[in-house]
C-alpha cells in the first residue's frame, strides 16, 4: 500500500537537511507542511528552502501564493490529497514535511468542514476588527457561541474573527461545525518526529534569528511592512520588527523578542506532538537510523 512518510518537528530541530536527504534515498519529492512558506514575499523569516535546494529536490506549496492571497489549512487539505493521488501513481512513497501543527493533522487525519468564508464577509470582519477592537469582537462571541467562547484563544484575533465569520455567513454556530471526527486515508501514514534537548533547541534558534538578521529579515519586513495588517503577517519575526519600524522598541529588543517568542512558538509545537502517540521520535542527527527504520516499515 503507498506510504506518507511525514517528517515534523518543532521550530529550529533540523527538519531541512534530513528531508532533502530522505527525498535523495527515495528519490521523491518534498511536500511542504508549513503555513507561512507558501508566501513568496517572506523567505527568510519563514527559513523556506534556498533557491538551490529548490534545484536540488522537486519541492510542492513553497513560495506559491502572495500575502494578499486567502488559504487556509481546509483547502491545503484539498490541494496537497489531489497532488498526492497523482504522486502515488509515480511512487508507492511520498514526503511531507514541516512544522504547522493544523497543516500536517488536515493531511493525515482530515479537517472539519467548515465553510469557506465569503469575501463580502471576510471584508466586513476584518474592518470591524480594525475600528471595533478585538474585545467587543470576543464580546459578541461569546453571546453567539459561547460553547468556543470558552476553548477559543482570546488573544488570537484569527481565530475569534474566523468564527464569528462563520456564525455571521451561515446562522449557526461555530461550534456545530466541529466534529473533529478523524477521516479515513487510502494510504499508509509513518510519522517521524525530531527533536533535540531543549537548551540545544534554545541555542539553534537564537542563532538561526541572528543568521536570519544577517541574510536580510530586516529590509524583507520592511518590504511588507505596508501590509502588515494581514493575517498571514501576524507571524514571529515580522509583528516584532513591525513594532521597531513604528517606534515603540529598539532593534535590539526586537530581535531578542523575535529569539522569545520563537522559542515560545517551539514549546508549543512540541506540546502539540507530543500528544500524538503514532510519532516515532528521533534525533535529527541519527540520519541512517530514521532511513532505516523507514525502510523496515514500508
Amino acid at each position: 500500500m503507498n506510504t506518507l512518510i511525514v517528517l515534523l518537528g518543532p521550530t529550529g530541530v533540523g527538519k531541512t537537511e534530513l528531508c532533502l536527504r530522505l527525498a535523495d534515498s527515495f528519490s521523491i519529492p518534498i511536500i511542504n507542511a508549513d503555513s507561512r512558506q507558501i508566501f513568496r514575499e517572506i523567505p527568510i523569516g519563514t527559513a523556506a528552502p534556498t533557491k538551490s535546494q529548490q534545484e536540488r529536490v522537486r519541492h510542492y506549496f513553497v513560495g506559491t501564493h502572495a500575502l494578499e492571497d486567502y488559504y487556509s489549512a481546509s483547502i491545503y487539505e484539498q490541494e496537497v490529497l489531489q497532488l498526492l493521488e497523482n504522486l502515488f501513481k509515480q511512487s508507492s512513497v511520498a514526503l511531507i514535511a514541516g512544522g504547522s501543527m493544523m497543516y500536517i493533522d488536515a493531511v493525515c487525519k482530515g479537517i472539519d468542514d467548515i465553510p469557506t468564508v465569503d469575501d463580502v464577509t471576510r471584508s466586513l470582519m476584518k474592518k470591524r476588527l480594525e475600528t471595533e477592537g478585538l474585545e467587543v469582537l470576543l464580546n459578541e462571541l461569546k453571546e453567539l457561541d459561547p460553547e468556543h467562547y470558552a476553548i477559543v484563544d482570546h488573544h488570537n484575533p484569527r481565530r475569534v474573527v474566523h468564527a464569528l465569520e462563520i456564525c455571521h455567513m451561515t446562522g449557526r454556530t461555530y461550534t456545530s461545525y466541529r466534529t473533529n471526527s478523524q477521516k479515513q486515508r487510502p494510504f499508509n501514514i509513518l510519522k517521524i518526529g525530531l527533536n533535540r534537548p531543549r537548551e540545544e533547541l534554545y541555542e539553534r534558534i537564537n542563532q538561526r534569528v541572528l543568521q536570519m538578521m544577517e541574510q536580510g529579515l530586516l529590509e524583507e519586513a520592511r518590504s511588507v511592512y505596508p501590509l502588515r495588517g494581514l493575517n498571514s503577517l501576524n507571524t514571529v519575526g515580522y509583528k516584532e520588527l513591525f513594532n521597531y519600524f513604528d517606534g515603540k522598541i529598539p532593534l535590539e529588543e526586537a530581535i531578542r523578542q523575535i529569539q522569545s517568542n520563537t522559542r515560545r512558538y517551539m514549546r508549543k509545537q512540541l506540546t502539540w506532538f507530543k500528544r500524538d502517540e503514532s510519532i516515532r521520535w528521533f534525533h535529527p542527527d541519527n540520519i541512517e537510523e530514521i532511513i532505516n527504520y523507514i525502510k523496515s516499515s514500508l
